[in-house]
This record gives C-alpha cells, sequence and structure tokens, in this order.
C-alpha cells in the first residue's frame, strides 16, 4: 500500500471512530446528566402539591419560584410535581377556573401524556398515573363504576414529573396563574 492509501485509510478509520464516539456521547448525554428537569423534580417528591418553578410576573413584587428553568414567557405560570410509581399510583388532581391551564406527564424519554382544561369534567381534571402491574391489578379489582371514573395512564417508567401550565391572557390575572399552577395536587392513590 502507497503512503497516500495508507493516511487516506488512518484518516477515514479517525473520522468513524470520532463518530461513533460522537453519536455515544450524545445517547449518554440524558441518563448521565444530574442537573436534567427529571433529577431536579425530584426535590418535590414530598411534597403532595405542585411547587411553582416559574412564576407569571406580576406588577408587584415578584413571587418566590424555584426558577430552575430557563426564560419562559412571563404571562405563564409553570409548577411540577414529581412521582415515583413504588409507591403506587399517582392521582393528579385540577381545578380548572377562567384561565388556560394544560398538564404534561413525562418521563426519563420526555413527554407522554397532555392535556389541557378542555378535558375537564364539571370543572375537575382527575388522573391516575400507574405502572402496567398496577393497571392490571386495579382493572381486575375495579367494578364498572370505578372503571369510568378516572383517566388511567400507564407510564412507560416507574419515575417522572407533571408540569402544570397556567396562562394569564390579562396582567391582573398573573397573580391566579401563580396559585393554579401551585393548586394541583399529586398524592399517592390509596384507591387503586
Amino acid at each position: 500500500m502507497t503512503p497516500a492509501g495508507r493516511f487516506l485509510l488512518a484518516t477515514l478509520c479517525g473520522l468513524v471512530l470520532a463518530g461513533i464516539v460522537h453519536v455515544a456521547v450524545v445517547l449518554a448525554i440524558p441518563y448521565l446528566s444530574t442537573s436534567d428537569a427529571l433529577s431536579r423534580s425530584r426535590a418535590t417528591l414530598a411534597n403532595d402539591t405542585a411547587v411553582l418553578i416559574h412564576a407569571a410576573e406580576v406588577s408587584g413584587p415578584p413571587e418566590a419560584a424555584e426558577g430552575w428553568l430557563p426564560p419562559q414567557d412571563p404571562a405563564t405560570a409553570v409548577g411540577v410535581c414529581a412521582y415515583d410509581l413504588a409507591d403506587g399510583p399517582v392521582r393528579i388532581s385540577a381545578e380548572t377556573g377562567p384561565l388556560f391551564e394544560s398538564l404534561s406527564v413525562h418521563g426519563r424519554g420526555g413527554a407522554f401524556y397532555a392535556v389541557t382544561d378542555q378535558a375537564a369534567l364539571r370543572g375537575n381534571i382527575e388522573l391516575v398515573i400507574m405502572t402496567r402491574r398496577q393497571f392490571d391489578e386495579a382493572l381486575a379489582n375495579a367494578d364498572e363504576d370505578e372503571r369510568n371514573r378516572d383517566v388511567r395512564i400507564v407510564a412507560p417508567s416507574r419515575e417522572g414529573f407533571v408540569a402544570v401550565r397556567a396562562l394569564a391572557a390579562l396582567p391582573s390575572q398573573q397573580a391566579l396563574a401563580n396559585q393554579t399552577a401551585r393548586s394541583v395536587s399529586c398524592t399517592i392513590d390509596a384507591d387503586e
């Protein structure tokens, strides 16, 4: 083999190896990161309600919020509550009001379920997040009325978090948006 051929082969091997290392690092980042949303939301596991992590900006003094999100829409309040399904299914309860409100359920791989206040029945949104095994047990033990009562969501992983967003259309609604984001209940469901 000529010196130019050896150089070309070595360069090609180096580029292939660099590409493999690059892809491996990019795919490993979510699993090795200690400051991703799931890791940061774990601090809310002991809370029974969502923790405000971004407050809608009010004209008065700023409300206390965790503040680990990058800059958000100033008219939106964001709350988070983490869950661990090892303790049992988790019930998410939210009362809707005049503001637009959305709930999204996230696992390690990203969001896997979302709902807005338009899906509320009689002003309430009730979600029960569970593992496949918990879902099968609940289905086997439930009567017909219980099966139709809740929206049951099978989570792809045991740990995750629920993000609550409330939008204040007017500056006078910003305090209400902050209260709405804080008021979502996240509790272990004793009924299941």
